[in-house]
């Protein structure tokens, strides 16, 4: 490994560490403007194919919760269980162990450390893959897990059943997660918005033609659940494979087996930080079943969640972003330009949550029409519109602090402010309102509202607070120390 070309050399510029070659000083209203152009166009340059591709894919799954829905309540209930518990569970440990990729993939893109992308591809899907093994037993026993916590018989019986079908997802969770954080990290986001959208196109196809015109229903909608995510990971597959990430990708090698240990390590910090955000709206729907109607009472908040969800892609597409800028610029030695970066995506998502919140106002009494027939459950939506408007609002920046997060390599520290945030405050104050003083789905969401809103302050504090000089100097050194262990 040449150490030369990890070295950066450091001026001295009015008392302060600065990077050669970072983004010079803004200057003025205009300057001001200019560079928030000149960045945001960066920004969305990354964003837009990325926000399509994460709504393309989870798309798969909602849209196949929608079909279910014109199916019966105790689908749609069963469904809404096994995406959200069992699947969603599986979701954000992949995605949270897979975020450690994206830190080394993008620092070490940005300090011209190519070559090693590919051999840290391979080493993350060998731990993965062998998580995915390990999580399988949670599908087999997903019926008397579900029982054990205190869910309705009916509903965890065909919700054991439907996670044995969708047990193939697992396995493409482990090979999407680590194939797309090398692409992202190249910026080759394009490509993965063109194979996203055409999954979506036959997924949405032929789940309607198995559901409702062969007569499959749930069995059919599962089996296309299953199909439709392996198609992304084999096309990911091939388009590396095909020669167009020369430099990135070597080839198979021995190297994905060393220092798995190190690896696992960052995975696992990785996986925390994440799992306990993915989990934490989850619980909205397993908290919901001990209410004293449970299916309408799931099926209410998972249709809420199914839209908040269509949002978080949103917001998942300006994480994937600022996570690529923040490790690329800090790989490259731009503290300055990482900083700005973070300023100018923070006051896009503003702007996009005070939107969609505006939206959800308006159509507080007609939404739920896209997802059931039954009038009662339109009701229960109605009476918790209020409330999911917020919580876009609230959605729009927190994920965009989780993408810093990761871009800079701070999981482990995330990790615990989730843990206080979330589980020691938010749930144990949601459950309060909703069962002590009684007021069901409302109290509990409510509840869970203060533990985000605690854990967006706390990381905006950190955020703001961050010497970006020092993160970058930080960040050189670990590419440097990574490298040596390759």
């Amino acid at each position: 490994m040449d150490e030369e070309s990890l070295k950066i050399s450091l001026i001295r510029n009015n008392g302060d560490d600065e990077f050669a070659g970072d983004s010079p000083p803004i200057e003025g209203w205009r300057g001001l403007v200019q560079a928030s152009w000149k960045e945001s166009k960066k920004l969305w340059y990354l964003a837009g194919p990325a926000i399509f591709t994460s709504l393309c894919q989870y798309s798969i799954n909602a849209i196949t919760q929608t079909f279910t829905g014109h199916i019966g309540d105790i689908e749609l209930a069963a469904f809404s269980i096994t995406n959200s518990v069992i699947a969603g569970l599986s979701y954000g440990v992949m995605l949270g162990m897979g975020s450690a990729l994206e830190t080394l993939c993008g620092q070490a893109f940005g300090a011209k450390q190519l070559k090693m992308l590919g051999v840290y591809m391979q080493r993350s899907s060998v731990i993965l893959l062998v998580t995915a093994c390990l999580m399988s037993s949670i599908y087999v026993w997903s019926e008397q897990i579900l029982k054990l916590i205190g869910e309705e018989d009916e509903i965890a019986e065909l919700a054991g059943k439907l996670s044995l079908w969708v047990l193939p997802q697992l396995f493409a969770y482990a090979m999407v997660f680590p194939l797309a954080k090398f692409l992202q990290a190249q910026s080759k986001v394009l490509v993965m918005a063109v194979i996203a959208g055409g999954a979506l196109i036959v997924h949405v196809i032929f789940s309607w033609l198995l559901i409702f015109k062969w007569g499959c229903g749930l069995w059919g909608a599962a089996l296309m659940v299953d199909i439709s995510w392996w198609m992304i990971v084999l096309a990911q597959m091939a388009y590396i494979l095909s020669g167009t990430c020369k430099e990135a990708w070597g080839g198979f090698t021995w190297a994905a087996f060393r220092n798995l240990g190190a690896f696992l390590r960052l995975s696992l910090a990785s996986g925390v930080m994440l799992c306990l955000e993915c989990w934490y709206l989850n619980l909205l729907i397993l908290l919901a079943g001990y209410l004293s109607n449970p299916k309408i009472a799931v099926d209410a908040i998972s249709i809420c969640m199914n839209l908040m969800g269509w949002e978080l892609m949103i917001s998942l597409g300006f994480n994937t972003a600022i996570s690529v800028r923040v490790s690329n610029e800090l790989g490259a030695g731009h503290p300055r330009a990482a900083k700005f970066a973070v300023y100018t995506v923070l006051a896009t998502m503003l702007m996009i949550g005070a939107i969609l919140m505006v939206v959800i106002f308006i159509t507080r009494n007609e939404f739920a029409v896209a997802f059931t027939n039954s009038e009662e459950v339109m009701k229960a939506v109605s009476k918790l519109a209020p409330l999911l408007a917020f919580t876009m609002l609230l959605n729009s920046i927190q994920p965009v602090f989780g993408g810093v997060a990761v871009g800079a390599g701070w999981q482990a520290l995330v990790a615990y402010i989730n843990l206080a945030s979330y589980y020691i405050f938010g749930v144990p104050l949601g459950c309060f309102l909703g069962y002590y003083f009684d007021f069901g789905v409302k109290g509990i969401w409510a509840g869970m509202i203060c533990g985000t809103t605690l854990q967006t302050i706390i990381l905006c504090f950190v955020t703001f607070k961050t010497k970006w000089n020092r993160e970058s100097s930080q960040a050189i050194e670990k590419i440097k120390a990574w490298a040596e262990r390759t």
